[in-house]
């Protein structure tokens, strides 16, 4: 995002500033990094299923336990608020590929993910790899500071290491302690739940289900929010949004962004309330292209296409994708993308 990106620069410069912490050790954990070997984390948090693009999925996996700061969902979170997972992506800021780095901080941390002999900020591989072999350098750094160590990584990713070490931990920024809490909020929505564990119900879900019946009956229309001067007509993503907002949450406008809204409950956990989503591509969510919000027994309410009407639809259809338990704290996380490019932190705090 525009933010952070400018603050890795000035991170790569603390992190040179503060001899106490050891920038060897980060040297040679790049070098390590490089080498193509990633160790194994304490601990190994599993992507959940179907919310990374399956080509990035084996990387994000591999790299995402290349130190114990990090884990797969971390990353893979840190990556879809810098991108959105697109390896093409710039910044007004000219920050570049799927981690969004500055060119000066590229040159420190720039990785061979792939082995191909080159460092190439816009091939994805490296890119992830970069992305986690920054993360760990930052990590290092800040390793002796107290509290949790992946929240004094994250802040000094915002913030520099400097900042973390002279507070003591997460510095009392709002900007900084906003980005901590984004990315771990993301990074829960991304996790895979425990065997035999189960996701809480979110309290606000029948009062999302309660609007979207008021609005049974009502013409489609493209675009649509609910407006007066729409007539009071919605798109699919346009009735979710404007459902979740009566509860006091706030949606992205798009069903594509509306997915990693929460936790990503299976087939046969589904609760009235959670999010259905469809798509083109059974392996890709960037290829999500209709939401509805379940109701129980198989059913939907949605609003289907033009010339329809909003309805009850049935679930089980071809392109049916997954689900998403909406709360509050991971609709908050989701970065907002601007018409040019830009991406900044979650949205703001939630109404309720």
């Amino acid at each position: 995002m525009v933010l952070m990106v400018l603050r890795k620069a000035g991170a790569a410069a603390g992190a040179a500033a503060v001899v106490a912490v050891g920038f060897t050790a980060v040297v040679v954990l790049g070098t390590y990094a490089a080498s193509g070997t990633p160790r194994q984390a304490s601990s190994h948090l599993a992507l959940s299923g179907k919310t990374v693009p399956a080509e990035y999925r084996s990387t994000i996996e591999r790299w995402g336990v290349l130190c114990a700061e990090i884990s797969p969902p971390m990353l893979a979170a840190q990556l879809y608020q810098e991108s959105g997972f697109d390896p093409r992506a710039k910044s007004p800021a000219k920050a570049y590929g799927m981690a969004q780095f500055l060119e000066g901080t590229w040159a420190t941390y720039g990785t061979d993910g792939n082995g191909d002999g080159k460092r190439d900020i816009w091939d994805p591989s490296d890119a992830i790899a970069s992305a986690a072999t920054y993360d760990c350098a930052l990590a290092k750094d800040v390793s002796k500071v107290p509290g949790d160590r992946q929240a004094n990584m994250l802040a000094a990713y915002n913030a520099g290491p400097y900042a973390v070490i002279k507070n003591g931990g997460v510095p009392p920024y709002r900007e900084t302690q906003g980005y901590v809490k984004n990315i771990q909020a993301l990074a829960r929505n991304f996790t895979a739940p425990a065997v035999g564990s189960s996701i809480s119900l979110s309290r606000q879900a029948a009062g999302a289900i309660y609007y979207a019946q008021t609005k049974l009956g009502t013409d489609y229309l493209w675009g649509g929010e609910g407006l007066p001067s729409q007539n009071g007509r919605f798109d699919c993503s346009g009735l979710t949004r404007a459902a979740f907002e009566s509860v006091g949450i706030t949606l992205p406008r798009v069903a594509n962004d509306q997915w990693n809204a929460g936790p990503h409950p299976s087939r046969d956990q589904l609760s009235p309330g959670d999010l259905v989503f469809f798509a083109s591509d059974p392996e890709d969510p960037r290829s999500i292209h209709h939401v509805g919000i379940y109701v129980g027994g198989g059913y939907m309410i949605d609003a289907p296409h033009t010339g329809a009407k909003i309805r009850y639809d049935t679930i089980d259809q071809r392109e049916y994708y997954g689900a998403t338990r909406v709360t509050a704290d991971g609709a908050e996380a989701l970065p907002v993308r601007g018409d040019d490019g830009s991406i900044t932190a979650g949205q703001g705090p939630a109404k309720s």
